[in-house]
This record gives C-alpha cells, structure tokens and sequence, in this order.
C-alpha cells in the first residue's frame, strides 16, 4: 500500500538500490554505496517476480507520457550507461571503443553518441552489431579486429560481461587513456596488470546511474532501446518467455500483464 497519496496511480520506474538513509556514506551523497544498502532482486530486497513490490517514494521517478512502458523497461540500465558520461569526460574530439555487443553495450553505445564522440563497437555477433550500426556506431568483429586499433583509442568501454572482456579493452586503449570497467562476473579476471602502470591507465569502476538523465534522453528521444526488443510475451506465457530469453543472440524480452 502506498503511503504517500500523491503516488497513487502513477506510472513509475524505481531504483534498485534501497539507502539506509543514515551511514556516513549516505551523509555524503553516496546513496548508491549505502553501508546497508540492499539491491531489488540482488541483494536481501524480493524481486519483481511477484505479484507486489515495495520501494521507497525517493527511489521512484515518474515517467513521463512520452515515453511508452516498452521503452520505460529500459530506464535503469540506461541509466548504467549514462554513469559513464558522469565519470570520464567525453566529447567530440574524444575517440571511444566498446567492448561488448549485448544490450548494456548497446545502450552504452547510443548514449555515448549523444555526447558527440565516434564510437566503435567490437562484438562477437554479427546481428548484434547490426543494430549498433543502424544507431550510428561503427562496428568490428572481434576477430577481425584492425591492428592499427592497438592503443588507439581514448576511452575504452569493458561491457561484455566475460573476463575475457578486460584484457581486449587494455590493448584498445592509449597510454594514459581510461578504460570504463562495467562488467560483473563470477571468479577473477585475469589480465596484465603490469600494463596499467606502464602505460599509466585510469581505470573507472562503473554501475548504476542517474535515472533522471536517462529519461530525459528517452523524453526527447535521443535514444531508442525498442529495436533492442526482440518479443514480448503474454504474463501467462512466462515460462516460454524465459527460455526464449535464453536463447543466443536475444537482447529484451517482456512479460506483458
């Protein structure tokens, strides 16, 4: 039950990390890394899979008409990618690499464009750089990557989920250039370290980001998610919709109540 009558019958999309309010990090603005934090459908806080959720008011934000539910579903992970452009300043003159081609990489990929900035896509699937390139990125295959492509580029994005993902990204980037490190995995990720001192490489931890810029983009539609919808699904159809998710080279699958 909402507490907060203002709320009531609002079309939303909420944060999922979920602040004590009261750590000295939450003091600092650092809401996000909450000492106590819990994490919707990660950490000690249920999921959506249910038929209720709770979240505070302060992690909702409403979504603007504009913007349809199809589109909505993609407000926190865009937010991810807009993290970037709050952390490692890029700009037209700035050359910028991703590594990875699933759909966190695809929505990297648009946001970084709207900053101005020529971006490259390296994946391994050849219809997912398909519709990188109808966003207006360049694309290679991985294993077709150019030689001259060596420490060429300024900012590297790692978003591919794998280990493997790092030490590709390490020999994209330039000396003294940043690498944007988004993917978790299970197990170590193993890459040479000794780089990073020898070429004097910033590496940028990054994971959620601010809602509010991500549906601004959506607003003003700088950004289309929906060619990264490949079915949705009646809700009674649920159990299809997850094997479908799971097979190869799917990026969104909805449910639809």
């Amino acid at each position: 039950k909402c507490r907060d009558p203002h709320w009531m019958g609002e079309r939303v999309a909420g944060e999922i990390n979920l602040a004590c309010g009261r750590c000295d990090f939450c003091r600092r603005n650092l809401r996000r890394h909450c000492r106590r934090r819990t994490v919707l459908g990660i950490l000690d806080k249920d999921g959506a899979f249910s038929e209720y959720i709770t979240l505070p008011v302060q992690n909702l934000h409403r979504v603007p008409d504009a913007i349809p539910d199809e589109a909505a579903v993609f407000i926190e992970p865009l937010a991810a990618a807009c993290e970037i452009l709050e952390q490692v300043p890029i700009h037209q003159r700035s050359r910028v690499a991703i590594v990875g081609d699933g759909k966190l990489a695809q929505l990297i990929g648009r946001v970084l464009v709207t900053a101005g900035a020529p971006v490259t896509m390296m994946g391994k699937h050849a219809n997912k750089l398909r519709l990188a390139r109808q966003a207006g990125l360049e694309t290679k295959l991985v294993r077709n990557v150019p030689k001259d492509f060596a420490a060429a580029f300024d900012v590297v994005v790692e978003a591919t989920g794998s280990p493997a993902g790092m030490p590709l990204a390490l020999q994209l980037v330039r000396p003294r250039g940043t690498v944007v490190w988004k993917s978790t995995f299970h197990g170590a990720a193993h890459f040479d370290a000794a780089s990073l001192v020898v070429n004097e490489i910033t590496v940028v931890g990054s994971r959620c980001g601010p809602f509010e810029r991500a549906i601004e983009l959506l607003r003003r539609k700088k950004v289309n998610p929906l060619p990264l919808l490949d079915r949705v699904f009646c809700l009674s159809e649920a159990l299809r919709a997850m094997a479908w998710a799971q097979r190869p080279g799917v990026l969104k699958v909805l449910l639809e109540p």
